[in-house]
């Protein structure tokens, strides 16, 4: 399990478009080639599609995949907002890595996962 853990760390930190999303960082804007803003419908499909994507990597355990959307809000981010899409994943049995959250712009395009929420 530690390893699992220690990948998606790696995985999170070093793949391309993604940021580890702590506190007082820069989630990366500017990606510049998205057309406008998404509706929460979109938002909801893309944030979903991005955990997929995660499993199918095996960045994530595959018990994400069946878990749906628990909920999705816009936030403000150094007076920046984005969309947040918050996952839940009981079967996970580090309490600290039950809940997934997924950065999007308000384009739609990917920032970062993580599990903080921040």
């Amino acid at each position: 399990m530690k390893f699992k853990t220690l990948l998606l760390g790696f995985f999170l930190g070093l793949a391309p478009f993604t940021v580890i999303a702590g506190s007082g960082h820069d989630h990366g804007h500017g990606h510049g080639h998205s057309q406008g803003p998404i509706d929460q419908d979109a938002a909801v499909l893309k944030a979903t599609k991005i955990v997929n994507n995660l499993v199918e990597k095996s960045t994530l355990e595959k018990s994400w995949k069946s878990i749906k959307l628990n909920l999705i809000e816009k936030k403000v981010f150094q007076e920046k907002t984005e969309w947040v899409a918050t996952f839940v994943n009981n079967k996970v049995t580090d309490v600290n890595k039950q809940k997934l959250y997924v950065f999007l712009t308000l384009s739609g395009d990917y920032i970062a996962a993580n599990y903080t929420g921040k």
